[in-house]
């Protein structure tokens, strides 16, 4: 067919804007040949599972689904009985941008706790972890945590490893949602499992999508006796491809040599160079009343512009403003810029050229 959209636009709104990687689209393509079994008795799922074995540790099981809000909704719901609640923090994707699904779809109540960077500590969670055997309460028996986090800040192994500890100590298991955990990995520079299986995370989201895949996301349990129904769970939830090979294909192209980690370190670096580009306009008076309201840690990038700036610059490049559309944030003008794996230093040096001169 003809293509429809211009490609040259460029945008830093999300990593959800990029296309999908060529080895990824190379991978579908090799997975389309002859039939296969569905409904996941493929050769492709049942490689993705020692694929995902050698990432995460030998008690490792995937459950390919189709999106992050799925893996999260089944993930979370296979750990919880009907009257469990999830501690999360207040900006966590399963609180903020999930339509109600956990709730709505799940039925789990979850009971968030403000934080200045996204990030959870032993000392927050304590905040909702009360009330076990009040029958006039939600019960609290997971904590749920992202990394990198909605605001683009990291998790130390250490950091989950508390966290971990904490929740276990008082009955409760510990869910990582990995939408970006490639991007994680490439900035923390280890290994998967050392910050997930090896610090006591039991069940996880694994996201693929973000990182260059058409649309590949897994439910990886870690710990087989944190999660109970899971093979049920998908089909109910509507999670269940027939063609679950063209899923499995794509994760596997993705975890089984270093693409994860290639996609994942050049869109971290992109954002590197855009934050570090706008510093150095900050620094010579060519960019003015920017500032940063988080640390670049993974593909993303938090800042404050000017009044009227933020509507400007979209006229070139789509980006979002963050935070609630109104209450006392609302006033911080605060804005997220994303980058991923096809992101050109053109693109951010052309980016922060604009923005030097809306300023």
């Amino acid at each position: 067919m003809t293509t429809l959209h211009d490609t040259t636009v460029r945008g830093f709104a999300s990593d959800n804007y990029s296309g999908v990687h060529p080895e990824i689209l190379e991978a579908i393509a090799a997975a389309n040949h002859g039939h296969q079994i569905a409904y996941g008795e493929d050769a492709y799922t049942a490689r993705l599972q020692e694929v995902f074995r050698h990432h995460f540790g030998d008690h490792a099981e995937a459950f390919p689904v189709f999106n992050g809000t799925g893996a999260n909704v089944v993930g979370l719901q296979s750990m919880l009985p009907r009257w469990g609640a999830v501690i999360a923090a207040s900006t966590a994707h399963i609180n903020v941008d999930e339509g109600g699904a956990p709730e709505r779809v799940a039925g789990i109540k979850i009971l968030n706790v403000p934080t200045d960077d996204g990030k959870l500590t032993p000392e927050l969670v304590d905040r909702e972890a009360w009330g076990w055997g009040d029958e006039h309460r939600a019960q609290p028996l997971v904590v749920s945590i992202t990394q990198s986090t909605e605001l683009g800040t990291l998790y130390t192994p250490d950091e989950i490893a508390a966290l971990a500890d904490h929740a276990h100590a008082r009955g409760m298991r510990l869910h990582l949602d990995g939408a970006r955990i490639s991007n994680a990995a490439a900035a923390l520079d280890l290994p998967l499992r050392a910050f997930t299986t090896d610090v006591g995370v039991d069940v996880l989201s694994f996201g693929g999508t973000k990182n260059g895949a058409l649309g590949g996301e897994a439910v990886v349990v870690l710990d087989p006796a944190a999660a109970e129904g899971l093979l049920f769970l998908r089909k109910l939830n509507m999670q269940l491809a027939s063609k679950m090979r063209f899923i499995s294909a794509q994760l596997v192209a993705l975890l089984e040599g270093d693409l994860y980690l290639r996609n994942a370190r050049h869109a971290n670096a992109m954002a590197q160079r855009l934050r570090a580009g706008v510093e150095a306009g900050i620094a010579d008076g060519s960019v003015t009343g920017v500032s940063f309201s988080q640390p670049t840690q993974a593909n993303g990038v938090f800042a404050v512009l000017p009044d009227g700036v933020a509507d400007a610059l979209r006229e070139s490049f789509r980006f979002y403003d963050w935070g609630p559309a109104g209450g006392e944030d609302a006033a911080k003008k605060e804005v997220r810029w994303m980058c991923s794996f096809d992101t050109s230093e053109d693109d951010v040096d052309a980016f922060v050229a604009e923005l030097a001169r809306l300023t």
